[in-house]
């Protein structure tokens, strides 16, 4: 009554300058669902110039439909002289509901262009009526015409097959459904489990929901139907249980899966399954027990290729290198996923020149890559910082037809790996360049670039596509914020971190964890805000580790707060006795304030502890060679070169004025101007002459 009289009173004056407050009048009309205060607006509309405006009519004509007043609805789209897909949508809506299929369907053929809605308010319309061979056939057409089918598309019409028990088509959905979208879709699941249940497979449903929870997320719900499918007392087979050991592979959760092995085991039926073989070597390897991976792969009486490709990714994860290779060689039959299996595990372990060796093998044998061969290889060109071999590799992927978007292989990840290895060769422009170029992207996409732009020095660009980011309406996660707090690390913007870190909990509902406040104190340490940095250590939910106080410790000694950095020194060595590090950076901070004798007493209490330093270490690339330089080390084969080479500097050095830098007491401890002429006074002229040093210009210094 009080919506009535508040649009009554609106009614008798209506002089609005603009059309908003009449579609929230409509709007009002149509929640309550009022035929006569509508026809009021109506009425009042008509006097205004807003009558003939399109999208006022469209508002008329959904307002009308909710209220039940079909007729009204279709005096208003009749009269339209313009319309568009709303328009056609709306009306078409209207005839459904009422059960005037007929007339919907003159509707529909007359629509000038009907869109995705169309197709599915027909498709849905001859579902809900019963007359399910016509919704079949509306589904058959949306298909064959290249319509995207989504979730009320495959709900329509599995529940069609549902009622005419056609389970072969409902199989041909199943297909359709396992390489869309909707594919983890838990609605989807269950619609599966009606059909086959109203076709008279109840077993296959059960597995069907099983096998979509394994295979699309989350695992643990398919554990949870495999345990009701049991408790219903439904025969289980080879099919339910290898879906369910792979579940439990992907859980890690080897105790449960050893006791689904111990079951078929005991049972003739399963113990001779390929199937169900290979699903055990697949869950052994992932629960990094390689033994029983092997033990259950020797022990099959048949095996095919996916039982080797098991064992080859068992071992490349367990990082036994030499084994998967030797298991690869050994393989009768190879294939592209056996192949992908030894170049991921390359890659994983570090010997990233070996899974380029195994892409090389590959092309000669004229095998053709797929979208994981290259999300391995252009993560080898990252691990490398290699641009060249990068680009090499950016322009086979072209050569591919990559165009980095879902569907059913989908290749957005391989966009996502040129990324990264753009931007960690710190090629961030190329980087941008991609992911602009990328047809679709993901969460995943606009992490990588946002990091790019942040691990090379840029954060304001950084920050700014985190903001384009939540204008495209993709949701931050925890590793979003993690990138986005480094950003502002990089940058030295200490209020907008502190804006981001609140933002994360009150906006995003992500609960911090330890790297996003090791990320605060970095940039509250750089900032000064050393009081502050303690402050949200000591209130961190979870134990501080090592890393967080070591950034809080490091800050310290650049802002030469010895008092604080004292108690935060005494803190890591409370998680860590044995670490060099924070001894070293106390020793450090005392020497720079002269307090010489603490500086012994920390040198001293290293020595009564055992605590030895690791001796600083550099490298640099000649020519593919890598060369490793250790402090103090006079084992090097052109050891005469390089001494000689580093007095000429020092005495270079010394004529344009430089003055020893002497805050790091640790570094002169290790190596001083003394330690250079004592050990070049011990070389004889001949020594110095023998050498020869050669430094091409494609040297590169890491």
């Amino acid at each position: 009554m009080a919506r009535h009289a508040r649009v009554t009173a609106l009614a008798g004056n209506l002089s609005f300058a603009t059309s908003t407050p009449f579609t929230k009048l409509l709007d009002g009309c149509g929640l309550s669902k009022s035929a006569r205060d509508t026809r009021r607006v109506h009425a009042r509309i008509i006097k205004t110039r807003f009558s003939a405006k399109v999208f006022i009519q469209n508002w008329l004509i959904h307002v009308y439909v909710r209220c039940g007043c079909l007729d009204d609805a279709r005096r208003v789209f009749d009269r339209m002289p313009e319309k568009n897909t709303f328009t056609w949508n709306a009306i078409l809506g209207g005839l459904i509901r009422s059960g005037s299929l007929d007339e919907a369907e003159k509707i529909f053929g007359s629509m000038p262009e009907p869109d995705q809605c169309s197709w599915n308010s027909m498709l849905s319309g001859y579902a809900q009526h019963e007359r399910f061979e016509e919704a079949l056939q509306r589904f058959r057409k949306m298909h064959r015409e290249n319509y995207v089918l989504n979730e009320y598309s495959f709900g329509s019409a599995l529940r069609a097959c549902a009622r005419l028990a056609d389970m072969h088509m409902g199989q041909q959905i199943q297909a359709l459904i396992s390489k869309s979208e909707c594919s983890s879709d838990v609605h989807m699941g269950s619609a599966l489990i009606d059909m086959y249940s109203k076709c008279g497979n109840v077993a296959f449903s059960w597995n069907s929901l099983i096998t979509c929870y394994e295979q699309n997320g989350p695992a643990s719900e398919a554990l949870e139907v495999f345990v009701s499918m049991m408790d219903c007392g439904f025969e289980i087979d080879e099919v339910t249980l290898a879906s369910v050991v792979s579940a439990y592979a992907s859980l890690s959760a080897l105790k449960e899966g050893m006791q689904i092995h111990a079951r078929v085991v005991k049972c003739d039926k399963f113990r001779n399954d390929v199937v169900l073989g290979n699903a055990l070597v697949d869950m052994y390897s992932e629960c990094s027990r390689i033994s029983e991976a092997r033990a259950v792969f020797d022990r099959m009486p048949t095996r095919n290729i996916v039982s080797a490709t098991s064992m080859v990714s068992g071992y490349a994860k367990a990082a036994s290198l030499k084994t998967a290779r030797v298991m690869f060689t050994r393989m009768m039959e190879k294939n592209v996923v056996s192949r992908n299996a030894l170049i991921a595990g390359y890659t994983q372990n570090g010997q990233n020149e070996e899974a380029f060796g195994l892409f090389h093998l590959l092309k000669r044998e004229a095998i053709e890559p797929t979208h994981y061969t290259f999300g391995n290889l252009l993560n080898a060109c990252a691990n490398l910082a290699d641009l060249q071999l990068g680009q090499q590799a950016h322009a086979h992927v072209l050569k591919h037809g990559f165009r980095f978007q879902s569907g059913e292989e989908s290749d957005i990840f391989v966009g996502n790996s040129l990324i990264d290895m753009y931007v960690n060769c710190g090629a961030v422009e190329d980087g941008l360049w991609v992911f602009k170029n990328m047809l679709e992207r993901d969460k995943v996409s606009w992490n990588a670039i946002i990091v790019g732009y942040a691990q090379n020095g840029y954060g304001i660009e950084a920050l700014e596509i985190f903001r384009k980011m939540l204008v495209s309406g993709e949701r931050p996660d925890r590793v979003t914020m993690i990138r986005v707090l480094c950003a502002c690390s990089h940058a030295g913007l200490v209020e907008e971190g502190r804006h981001y870190f609140k933002q994360m909990v009150e906006e995003y509902d992500l609960a911090p964890v330890k790297d996003h406040y090791t990320c605060m104190v970095d940039l509250l340490g750089q900032a000064s805000c050393l009081s502050e940095a303690k402050d949200l250590i000591e209130t961190m939910p979870m134990q501080p580790d090592a890393v967080v106080w070591g950034s809080l410790l490091a800050a310290c000694k650049v802002h030469k707060d010895i008092t604080l950095g004292k108690y935060v020194a005494e803190k890591l060595l409370e998680i860590d006795p044995s670490n060099s590090g924070p001894y070293i950076l106390l020793s450090n901070m005392y020497a720079e304030c002269k307090k010489w004798g603490e500086v012994v007493r920390v040198r001293k209490l290293m020595r009564q502890r055992g605590v030895v330093k690791q001796p600083g270490c550099s490298w640099i690339e000649i020519q593919g060679q890598v060369h490793v330089f250790i402090v103090k080390d006079k084992r090097l084969p052109h050891k005469g070169d390089i001494y000689s080479l580093l007095r000429s500097l020092l005495g270079q050095m010394k004529q344009d004025g430089y003055i020893a830098i002497t805050d790091d007491y640790d570094a002169y401890e290790e190596l001083s101007e003394s330690d250079l002429m004592s050990y070049d006074e011990e070389l004889s002229e001949s020594d110095l002459m023998s050498y020869e040093m050669e430094m091409p210009v494609d040297a590169a210094v890491c």
